[in-house]
């Protein structure tokens, strides 16, 4: 099974948000709260994907809103990019996690929870035709570019995908959450920043040779 069985025949944000919230295309809706669908408007200029919800997001019903949320919104300002000018979505739309005494973490999707989950990202970002396309992590990598492409070996390339002529790929911002050590941690999330910089650069260099 996959998502593609649920999508709607008009294929449209809102109806594609309350027919996500019958998928039964993976196992993961078996022991989430909910679907946690993309926010944002079509014709959004930059469109940013994670992996999955959190715990916080699988209780509020929407995406990026727990501490790695909170992370991207302060990269994201550092930037010069709105969040409120974004669309955010999410590689798989259901929080997969496993019990650790009173708290849910978080479990890495697998290759097939990915793909069965593709269908609604590929209708979100048909919809949306953003300019700019950020990929957050390896998980949303291998969903929209491929099992073979390396975050760690491609992130902070600019690059055309067959999704957005500006794309690229960046940590996830729960990746720089884990990093321990305060001086590393602080120059992580200044690469990021940086990175997101260049896609907000571009942005503008497009815009500017349209206008000629």
């Amino acid at each position: 099974m996959s998502a593609a069985e649920f999508l709607p025949e008009r294929v449209t944000l809102p109806g594609l948000r309350r027919a996500a919230e019958g998928c039964r295309g993976c196992p993961l809706h078996e022991d989430a709260t909910q679907t946690v669908f993309g926010e944002g408007k079509v014709g959004a200029r930059v469109v940013l994907v994670g992996e999955q919800p959190g715990d916080e997001e699988d209780r509020t019903g929407r995406p990026f809103v727990g501490p790695a949320g909170r992370l991207l919104d302060e990269l994201l300002d550092r930037a010069g990019i709105d969040r409120a000018e974004t669309y955010v979505t999410n590689a798989v739309k259901h929080f997969k996690w496993t019990p650790r005494g009173k708290r849910r973490i978080h479990a890495k999707p697998s290759n097939g929870e990915i793909a069965a989950c593709r269908p609604w990202l590929e209708s979100e970002l048909h919809l949306v035709k953003p300019e700019a396309l950020v990929v957050l992590g390896a998980s949303a990598a291998r969903s929209l570019l491929g099992p073979a492409f390396r975050v760690t070996r491609s992130r902070g390339e600019i690059f055309e995908s067959p999704w957005a002529p500006i794309t690229l790929a960046t940590l996830h911002p729960s990746a720089l959450l884990r990093i321990t050590e305060e001086d590393e941690r602080q120059a992580a999330r200044l690469e990021v920043a940086r990175e997101l910089a260049l896609v907000a650069a571009a942005i503008s260099r497009l815009a500017a040779r349209a206008r000629r």
